[in-house]
């Protein structure tokens, strides 16, 4: 290349240039002029497309507006009315303040803004910015309280960048999913988006539970809370609220994800990590949770000047932020039980000491082998069903009912069902289901109802207040003993084993000084280090549940993980792996005959279970059919 002198470039240029960072496509443009209405104090946002964007996009607001004196510097580079010193850039409380949007998407389009901070709605201003020097040109125009920004041609002269446009379809898709996510930043603000004329999404104002649920149930659709926990958390300064899917509620991509830190979408790397670790072991393998989780938190504990488009933010307390997510939303997902589940409010669950009743049943319990578990994944994971939902408590009378029912279809009650027969006992009386004890209520049915009869020699068909449910006895035993065994082996000190020969990993400084810093974790989860060299470290002592586990490619990706995210649950997972795949050996196998009691103790500890809606790969565990939804199937009441 030819050598030339070193000049200024004209504004246009350097515009071009920085509309290359924060000015992708439609859906972009569009995110960086609502951002602008939203810090302007509107409290009604109407967006107009066509084109998918790349011919048209219109944003209204009925916001403070921008003065005749100030419009000038609006569509210059590096203005702004957000923030004028180091401090306040330290605690950014608004979503835009690089004063780089307007100027650079007027480089790459015809674009004008409108404004007007009077009442008298003919008291408006039109900028536009013109030649390659983008010199601001002002004319009076009619225009109500709020400001409108019309964007037109997109990358009209920028050729090359126009070509990479995909079909209308598709930028409307983006420019959709970056409205979605804009809608639920703000619940306080009312939102019309239309496109080619038609109006795709009309959301009213509301700050209460009811107008939130609604605008979740119309961007997200009703089976998004059909199908979610609903959490409000605080700890440490730091508060968590929003709703988490439950894990039978998962996707095949991870388009229904959506994290906001004080009001800001965001996509983090150490967040996507906390939350993918609360999934741990209930979600089935290659599916994505959905989630709409909001945290608040001291902006000054939070950098959101790390990129461009401001997608990306840096916690001061990275670890105190991973480990408030993670142990709040495995906190939730453990709080719901089969049976329990009250979709739409975590609400606190108590836990009682896990029963042995189900151990005496089925002790002993049969052959080792995969069994139910084994089989093709359901069709109600493919096509996930509701669990459990949100019913009003049943009626006394309707419980009488039900209970009647089942007393008609196993008259000789003599057993408790609490504490089953062992399955040494009489086989005539084992075969008979036992009365509800003397204190318990007869409008107090357990969730899961009680036993009818066993199907196949794989589910448990079982009749409850609401009407049918059918449970996978293998999945369901899998969970309970894996949750079983989990306490007891986290409960007190893990047993630990020197190793015969240490194994020695070649390492760098950076790795050195998270051994060192990090060493009271490592003994924690039976791990012993010792710093042999400036770039040596030896492994001496590990869990005895791994004494067969490949020691290096573990003991790096804790160190990894220990650095990138201030926590490591690579040895954890490894036990707990372990764990899982022994309580899958462990549980009733397929085919196994149950008694009744036997029966109606697997649907009591289920009850009773942390997680036991899913097994430890994630399948479901049970399902639940309305008589509603029977009367349906049988064309009853039509």
């Amino acid at each position: 290349m030819k050598s030339r002198r070193i000049q200024v470039l004209d504004p246009r240029l350097t515009n071009q240039i920085a509309a290359g960072e924060v000015v992708e496509r439609p859906a972009s443009v569009l995110k960086e002029l609502v951002e602008n209405a939203i810090d302007a104090g509107s409290r009604r946002i109407e967006l107009e497309l066509e084109a998918g964007g790349a011919k048209l996009i219109r944003v209204r607001d009925d916001g403070s507006g921008i003065g005749a004196e100030d419009l000038p510097l609006a569509l210059s580079r590096h203005a702004t009315s957000k923030i004028f010193s180091l401090e306040e850039l330290e605690e950014v409380a608004s979503l835009g303040f690089r004063g780089e949007a307007l100027a650079s998407i007027s480089s790459v389009s015809r674009l004008e803004l409108v404004s007007n901070r009077e009442d008298d709605p003919k008291s408006g201003w039109r900028v536009v910015a013109e030649g390659r020097q983008m010199e601001p040109r002002i004319s009076p125009a009619p225009h109500p309280r709020g400001t409108s920004v019309i964007v037109r041609d997109l990358f009209f002269n920028t050729p090359a960048r126009r070509k990479f446009l995909r079909t209308e379809k598709t930028e409307f898709g983006h420019a959709e999913e970056a409205f979605r996510r804009l809608a639920l930043s703000r619940y306080d603000i009312g939102w019309v988006l239309r496109h080619n004329q038609k109006v795709i999404h009309q959301l009213r104002p509301g700050d209460d539970d009811l107008a939130r649920e609604k605008r979740l149930g119309a961007l997200l659709g009703k089976g998004f809370l059909d199908n979610a926990l609903h959490l409000d958390l605080e700890a440490s300064g730091l508060r968590l609220w929003g709703w988490v899917g439950l894990p039978t509620h998962s996707r095949a991509q991870a388009d229904q994800q959506y994290f906001f830190v004080n009001g800001r979408v965001v996509k983090d790397r150490l967040v996507a990590h906390a939350i993918r670790q609360a999934y741990r072991d209930v979600l089935f393998h290659g599916r994505q949770p959905v989630f709409v989780l909001y945290l608040e938190l001291d902006p000054q504990l939070v950098d959101v000047n790390v990129h461009p488009t401001k997608h990306e933010v840096r916690f001061r307390d990275g670890r105190l932020v991973h480990d408030f997510l993670f142990s709040s939303l495995h906190r939730a997902l453990g709080e719901t039980r089969a049976g329990t589940v009250q979709t739409g409010r975590v609400r606190p669950v108590e836990n009682p000491a896990n029963a042995s009743n189900l151990a005496k049943a089925l002790e002993n319990a049969g052959e080792s082998g995969d069994g139910a578990a084994s089989q093709e994944t359901p069709r109600w994971q493919q096509q996930p069903m509701a669990l459990h939902q949100a019913e009003p408590r049943p009626s006394a009378n309707k419980v009488r009912e039900f209970m009647a029912g089942y007393q008609a279809l196993h008259p000789n009650h003599e057993e408790s069902l609490l504490t089953p027969q062992s399955r040494k006992e009489d086989a005539s009386s084992s075969t008979r289901p036992a009365p509800l004890p003397a204190d318990h209520e007869e409008t107090q049915a357990p969730p899961l109802g009680y036993a009818l009869a066993q199907l196949q020699g794989v589910y448990i068909l079982a009749q409850s207040a609401r009407g049918l449910v059918v449970v996978d006895m293998h999945a369901a035993h899998e969970r309970i003993t894996y949750e079983r065994m989990k306490q007891q082996v986290h409960a007190g000190s893990l047993d630990t084993q020197a190793l015969l020969v240490p194994v020695s990993l070649a390492v760098g400084s950076k790795e050195i000084a998270i051994a060192e810093s990090e060493r009271e974790t490592f003994v924690r989860l039976g791990v012993e280090l010792d710093v042999a060299g400036p770039e040596t470290l030896l492994v001496r002592r590990l869990p005895a549940l791994l004494g067969k586990a490949d020691v290096e490619p573990l003991i790096r990706d804790m160190l990894a993980e220990l650095e990138r995210y201030g926590r490591s649950n690579r040895l954890e997972a490894h036990i707990n792996a372990l764990l899982s795949t022994m309580a899958c050996h462990g549980s009733v196998r397929a085919n196994r005959q149950l008694t009744l009691p036997e029966m109606n103790a697997l649907l009591r500890d289920m009850e009773r279970t942390e997680r036991s809606g899913q097994c430890n790969h994630g399948r479901p565990t049970w399902f639940e059919m309305s008589l509603q939804a029977l009367d349906k199937c049988f064309l009853r009441g039509q």
